[in-house]
């Protein structure tokens, strides 16, 4: 038991390693600093606020269009996988929405919208809404039909079906959704600062990337990181063996 709660950590002690012998190899901190010749760069954006400041920033962007796409794509998602006609007419459109590229949906919101934080929202959750509805129309698709018409035996409300019977089914896909989602969402955030935002993660990214400064790049990129490794670490993991608890009951 305790040996499998330090994988993770034995996983990643590996990774730094890696990273240790590459940049003694590589042995120019301009191309690849060590780990420990980011601290004295790290100290001194934590101290001046700046790493708060676009670190806060990328979060608030990253926690309205990951609850937005969620949302939206399970909405859309659960009534596709539940109805042959409706996903018989949406499904070319997911198809199209899946292969338009994220950059082209960024430059146009941005074109039509203004450069604004709506516009940001706005173009990271169109991108990350039909992926979300894939994964949760298969979840619809596989929903146990006989458990289906035994809440319509008891005559089960629409909400209680809904919370008893269909979201219990749905809670591994949608776990795997939001951990897809996450992932895919900050990095699409980071995009969407580097073009067209003045504060946040991406654009400090961009400001440091024209400086040609490697160690601050890593400094924010790495910042971020530990960022959703926590959220994976203490909401996901937890939530996804939450909700999974009924299948050993």
């Amino acid at each position: 038991m305790h040996s499998a709660r330090l994988t993770p950590f034995l996983s990643l002690a590996g990774l730094l390693g890696m990273w240790v012998v590459a940049a003694m190899l590589t042995q120019d901190a301009q191309i690849l600093p060590t780990p420990w010749q980011l601290l004295p760069p790290l100290r001194q954006e934590l101290a001046s606020g700046e790493l708060w400041t676009h670190l806060g920033a990328t979060i608030v962007r990253v926690i309205w269009a990951f609850a937005l796409a969620m949302s939206l794509g399970t909405i859309l998602g659960l009534i596709m996988g539940r109805s042959v006609a409706v996903n018989r007419w949406l499904d070319p459109w997911l198809v199209v929405f899946l292969n338009l590229p994220a950059l082209v949906l960024i430059v146009l919101c941005y074109l039509w919208i203004g450069l604004t934080e709506a516009a940001a929202i706005t173009a990271v959750t169109l991108n990350k809404v039909p992926n979300v509805a894939v994964v949760i129309r298969e979840g619809a698709r596989a929903l146990d039909p006989d458990l289906d018409a035994l809440s319509k035996v008891y005559r089960m409300s629409w909400w209680t079906r809904m919370r008893h019977v269909v979201f219990p089914q749905l809670a591994p896909f949608v776990v795997a959704a939001s951990r897809s989602g996450l992932a895919v969402i900050w990095k699409i955030v980071l995009v969407v600062e580097f073009l067209g935002r003045s504060s946040g993660v991406g654009f400090q990214i961009h400001l440091y990337f024209q400086l040609f400064d490697v160690a601050m790049v890593l400094v924010y990129a790495f910042s971020f990181i530990t960022v959703m490794l926590l959220v994976e670490w203490i909401f996901l993991q937890p939530f996804e063996r939450h909700v999974a608890r009924w299948r050993s009951a």
